[in-house]
């Protein structure tokens, strides 16, 4: 079933990129898995269809349909990953937490057993042969293709097998094991970077949530001593070859934002009010192209239909300009009222040409 579609062809999300005057501003509406049990399904379809900019594949589906949701997905289904971790969630669609660490005592790191980079991506099995021939087809039809590392695949992935109060432990008191762990998840994560590059996608996408709600989730010097490094490693394969780099965090990045594109990150990804638009707009406007997550906790949940249009076209005056460097994306999940579903969808599609000449 379609749960995300985009506007975004191939050219016009690289001119975004470049900063190359792209036709349109490239919208992505992303309808998350557990909107197919809480909405009533005819109106998300309807929805769908009478926004044609947004979904432009979009067919109606012939019958009922089953969601597959993801493994990690399922209610009262426990998951364990291939690292380990046991996944858990009280909602399908909803992607769980970790409840279990595998390496919660490092007395269990010297009998630990990586996963098999050529297996899997880390939470689910990946078949190699099949990406590159996924990325030849989409190629063939002029769309962009992505090489897409885990949501996770570096902090979050040590907060997954360490639990996240002992790794900040872990770096307060410098555990030397702690380095151990990094450098053998670094390699895991490499063997994607390079299959990734070697097959030539268009754009690499680094997801990896950094932010609470106020601030980052560990300190702007934990970051550069731990983590920035490992990045920039790890990213090197990708600006050599010269192709993007798209990094995600949601929650409040500010403060680690200059560590973050300093490793050549082409695309950021980051939440508007958590991280203030104005302060998004000051400080990368006509500078770095901002994949910009628009609200999901205020506005979009408890403001009107005229709230919502102010919204978007506040962000898109305030961050992107005629030569490009804004992309925009909204990730709807259960509890939206309807009217601001279909307000949100309009406003997308009104302010995506406000640029147009």
């Amino acid at each position: 079933m379609y749960v995300s579609a985009s506007s975004a062809t191939r050219e016009n999300v690289l001119r975004a990129v470049r900063f190359e005057k792209p036709d349109y501003i490239p919208m992505t509406f992303h309808i998350n898995d557990a909107c197919w049990q809480s909405f009533e399904r005819e109106f998300l379809l309807e929805q769908m269809a009478l926004h044609h900019f947004l979904f432009p594949d979009f067919q109606y589906p012939k019958g009922d349909f089953e969601v597959d949701f993801a493994p990690n997905a399922r209610r009262n289904a426990p998951y364990t990953d291939p690292f380990g971790c046991l996944w858990e969630t009280s909602a399908d669609g909803i992607v769980g937490s970790v409840h279990r660490h595998p390496l919660s005592s490092w007395e269990d790191w010297r009998d630990y057993v990586f996963p098999n980079p050529e297996k899997t991506d880390g939470l689910f099995p990946v078949d190699w042969d099949s990406f590159k021939l996924h990325c030849r087809q989409k190629r063939q039809r002029g769309e962009l293709v992505y090489g897409d590392l885990r949501h996770g695949h570096t902090f979050l992935q040590l907060c997954d097998l360490r639990g996240y109060e002992n790794l900040l432990m872990d770096m307060a008191e410098d555990e030397p094991l702690l380095w151990e762990l990094i450098e053998r998840l670094e390699a895991f994560n490499l063997y994607q970077i390079e299959r990734f590059v070697e097959t030539g996608v268009d754009m690499v996408r680094v997801p990896e949530d950094l932010g609470a709600q106020l601030g980052p989730m560990l300190t702007p010097q934990d970051f550069r001593k731990w983590i920035k490094p490992s990045y920039q490693r790890l990213l090197a394969p990708v600006r050599e070859a010269g192709i993007p780099i798209h990094m995600h965090s949601d929650g409040d990045i500010r403060l680690l934002c200059e560590d973050i594109i300093e490793g050549g990150v082409d695309v950021l990804n980051l939440q508007d009010l958590v991280n203030g638009v104005e302060w998004i707009g000051g400080k990368f406007r006509g500078k770095l192209c901002i994949d910009l997550d628009i609200d999901r906790q205020k506005i979009t949940y408890f403001g009107k239909a005229k709230d919502i249009d102010s919204l978007i076209r506040e962000e898109v005056e305030k961050v992107g300009c005629p030569e490009g460097g804004l992309m925009m994306i909204y990730g709807l999940y259960p509890g939206v009222p309807k009217e601001n579903v279909k307000a949100l969808m309009d406003a997308m599609e009104r302010y995506a040409f406000y640029y147009s000449s």
